[in-house]
């Protein structure tokens, strides 16, 4: 069991999610994520993580009412929004707009079951909107209202883009949500229970995971994808791309994964995703060019003797770019989906909590004595 970065070691209990890193499976409280992506909705999903179950059709009926009033936004919560300069990134902008929320929620410091319940369906809806109502405003555009009649993610979209989205689009939207909704004890979730493992309150706890995913170690990686994509710009500079880049010992973003050794179930879900997409679109450039870097990364890993699969980030920012959403946003999409997980782990952490204290071997010198201020060199 090794301590550096506490890889392998256990810091909690879940019943929530299980990644089967040598398998390449992911489960949500006994459902294989494919199963989910396939039948089931964004909402569902929140419902199940939250109550441990999937929805009955008024329980559906119920959750998607909550999440759809959660999405109206406080003025003062807008006024916190407008003040922000206009060319920070999204993140910074919904890390400051929630911790702003918490402070116009009448639960915030009220630490019963039912009322951390509540907070978690608000803080799921609020962060979908303040991530589309800073979108609006750095644009010189005003944020548009919340539908609550509508689900999650296509009103997501429609908030952000402007536009109603189509069927196809809508549900594209809907399942990259389940596909990122949890996924262990991943860093942003570990801050999240750290947090509220000291009895601080729900938005901080989320706060701090809103900071840890925003690291482009954890968060940002479908982000140096697309990056990467429009560098390569068409299909036929993907091989000498990868072959030089690897030449310089730089990394492939979108390849590899700290816990899968074995294909991430979510990539080919993505990956359909984006073929779909695509075709209806007319344009499959980006989709192209990405199959075009997994090729020529299988091939030098196959000259090298090694494996290395394409993760979750990789084919997600082909279908979101093709969606019309902002390289910049597709961290905070990502935080749309993990709020869901974030405060399933807070309720759970709650349920049966312990301080979170691990300790640090001590590497440094001994044995020291002061000397005094002028014999110091």
């Amino acid at each position: 069991m090794s301590g550096q970065g506490l890889e392998g070691v256990v810091a909690a209990q879940t019943s929530l999610s299980k990644v089967m890193g040598e398998e390449g499976r992911l489960i949500y409280a006994g459902y294989e994520i494919g199963d989910l992506a396939e039948h089931t909705s964004f909402e569902e999903v929140c419902h199940l993580l939250w109550h441990g179950d999937l929805p009955t059709r008024a329980e559906l009926d119920t959750m998607r009412a909550a999440l759809g009033e959660a999405r109206r936004l406080d003025d003062g919560v807008l006024d916190v929004l407008r003040l922000l300069p206009r060319d920070i990134h999204p993140m910074a902008a919904l890390r400051t707009g929630l911790s702003a929320a918490g402070n116009f929620d009448p639960d915030a410091e009220v630490d019963t079951e039912e009322a951390n319940r509540r907070k978690a369906v608000r803080i799921t809806g609020q962060i979908a909107a303040i991530s589309a109502a800073y979108e609006r405003l750095r644009k010189g555009e005003e944020p548009l209202a919340a539908d609550p009649a509508s689900p999650l993610a296509a009103d997501f979209l429609r908030m952000l883009t402007g536009r109603d989205p189509g069927e196809l689009e809508a549900r594209i939207m809907d399942v990259a949500l389940i596909l990122h909704a949890d996924h262990g004890l991943n860093a942003s979730t570990f801050s999240a229970r750290v947090t509220i493992a000291t009895l601080s309150d729900m938005y901080s706890a989320i706060v701090s995971a809103i900071g840890t995913l925003k690291g482009p170690l954890h968060g940002g990686a479908n982000q140096g994808v697309m990056r990467m994509l429009q560098a390569i710009g068409e299909a036929d500079e993907a091989a000498e791309h990868v072959r030089a880049a690897l030449e310089r010992k730089e990394r492939i973003m979108g390849f590899g994964h700290r816990v899968y050794r074995a294909l991430d179930p979510r990539a080919p879900i993505l990956h359909e995703l984006a073929e779909e997409l695509g075709e209806a679109r007319g344009d499959t450039r980006w989709l192209d060019i990405a199959d075009a870097v997994r090729d020529a990364m299988r091939q030098e890993m196959d000259a090298r003797g090694k494996k290395i699969y394409a993760n979750v980030d990789f084919y997600s920012a082909a279908v979101y770019y093709t969606l019309g959403i902002p390289v910049d946003q597709f961290t905070n999409i990502f935080a749309i989906s993990r709020a869901a997980g974030w405060t399933a782990n807070v309720l759970e952490q709650l349920a049966d909590n312990r301080l979170i204290r691990p300790k640090a071997e001590y590497v440094g010198p001994m044995d020291r004595t002061v000397r005094p201020l002028d014999e110091r060199a």
